[in-house]
Parts: C-alpha cells; sequence; structure tokens
C-alpha cells in the first residue's frame, strides 16, 4: 500500500500551520503563545491549528505545570519542511537579505539539529576536503567518517562509538539558500552541539539563527582553514545559488 501523503501535505500546506512548523525547525519546543506570534493569528486561532498538527502526528506537546510547549513529533518533520523550502521560490529577504534577521540566516541556523546556512555548508565542505568526510558517490545521501575523521572528531571531543545512529551516522542534507549539502544526522547534532558547548557558536536569540564567537573564528580558521568573517560579508551581499538537484534529508 502507498503511503498517502495527501494527509500531512495539507496540513503543512496550511500558510499559519507552515509558519509554525517552519518556527519550530530548531528543534526546541514552544508555548502556543510563541507560534500565534510567529504565525501572527490569534491564541483561539493558533489554538485551532495546533490541535490539527497534533491529531495529524506532526507535533507532539509537552505538559509543564499549568503550561504546554509543542514541539516537531519527529526530525522527519524538519526534514520535509526544509525538503519543501529548497523547492520554494527563493525568499527575497534571504536572496537579497536586507535585514539584520536574514543576514543571520543565510550565514548560520539550525537545522531541527545541526548546523546549517553558509557557515554549516564551509564546514562540511572543508572535512570533505580533507577526506575526513566522504561520499560513496556524487548521488549518495550518506557521508562516511574516515580514520583520519574518526581522529578529528575525537580531537574537537566527539567520539564517534558513543553515538548511536537510527539511519547512518552521518548524511548530507541540501541546503535550502545554499543548494549545497551540509552535515546531518547523528554526527551532525553532535557537531553543533559540541560547538555551542565550547563557546565557538551560540544562539541569536531565540530563532534559529546560530553565531560565531571571537574563540569559535580562531578555532574554525585553525582547524579548518574557515574565513568567518568573508563568510559573513558574503552572507551580506550574494544571491542564493540557483535551486540545483533536490535531495532531502532522508
Amino acid at each position: 500500500m502507498e503511503a498517502n501523503i495527501a494527509l500531512p501535505a495539507a496540513l503543512i500546506g496550511d500558510p499559519v500551520r507552515a509558519a509554525m512548523l517552519a518556527a519550530l525547525c530548531d528543534g526546541r519546543a514552544q508555548p502556543a503563545s510563541a507560534l500565534a506570534y510567529a504565525a501572527r493569528v490569534s491564541p483561539q486561532c493558533a489554538s485551532n491549528h495546533l490541535a490539527k498538527l497534533l491529531e495529524g502526528d506532526l507535533l507532539s506537546v509537552e505538559r509543564e505545570g499549568r503550561h504546554r510547549y509543542y514541539r516537531l513529533a519527529t526530525p522527519q518533520v524538519a526534514a520535509a519542511i526544509e525538503a519543501l523550502a529548497c523547492m520554494a521560490p527563493a525568499v527575497r529577504s534571504l536572496d537579497v537579505p536586507l535585514t539584520r534577521k536574514g543576514r543571520a540566516l543565510r550565514f548560520g541556523r539550525s537545522c531541527y539539529d545541526h548546523l546549517a546556512g553558509q557557515i554549516g555548508v564551509a564546514i562540511a565542505a572543508q572535512c570533505e576536503a580533507r577526506n575526513y568526510l566522504a561520499s560513496p558517490d556524487h548521488a549518495s545521501k550518506r557521508f562516511v567518517v574516515t580514520p583520519a575523521g574518526r581522529r578529528w572528531f575525537a580531537d574537537v571531543g566527539i567520539e564517534i562509538e558513543a553515538l548511536e545512529p537510527a539511519k547512518g551516522l552521518a548524511r548530507r542534507c541540501l541546503d535550502w539558500t545554499e543548494r549545497r549539502h551540509h552535515l546531518a544526522g547523528p554526527l551532525g547534532a553532535a557537531l553543533l552541539s559540541r560547538f555551542l558547548e565550547l563557546g565557538w557558536m551560540y544562539r541569536d536569540g531565540a530563532g534559529r539563527a546560530v553565531g560565531v564567537t571571537a574563540h569559535g573564528r580562531a578555532e574554525l580558521a585553525r582547524l579548518l582553514d574557515i574565513d568567518v568573517r568573508s563568510l559573513q560579508e558574503r552572507a551580506s551581499r550574494e544571491p542564493s545559488a540557483p535551486v540545483g538537484a533536490f535531495s532531502p534529508c532522508p
């Protein structure tokens, strides 16, 4: 029997629900009031939409005292949102970023639990160039961590053996603003978590934007020869790459 993709597609396709789901794509839980604000609707309207998303198994809810906090039900929901973003027309504020928020998201953001944007793409590219990560072939969604890569990740405090991947250790995820791949999967999540823990990166406010500290700029230059300032300047002036082959995270 074929999967009935029309059901989740109908839920995601509503502009209000799409805005709510996008607001949760950084992996964190949010109260209904924050999601109503993100979608620019009344609390009562937000409640109706949230009920439909819960019923459709796209969201889960956690109760803390009198409060309810909503999050995406699975990483696959975030992958679906990112995949649709890759097919959508370019968002003007990210195509030619005029606002601080647009520039910040273009430079770096969380893609559910891993790092995306120009900095995420640059890290994945440098890891491939140094043979820390390898792809079996151009069409593959899987990254293989090489022996050199295991040593490198161990040096930054990530023990590959301690990760327990459900669907592969490392995956290639097509970045929806850059149209190039960044690192996803348990290894991608561990890398973002480690960079935040080390103080090399930080979450910029309550949204999805991720920034790099002065210490992080120095370490990324030392370890991967990444010029963070140049990336930030490019995020301010370069248009996004044209839409290319579509291959979202599984």
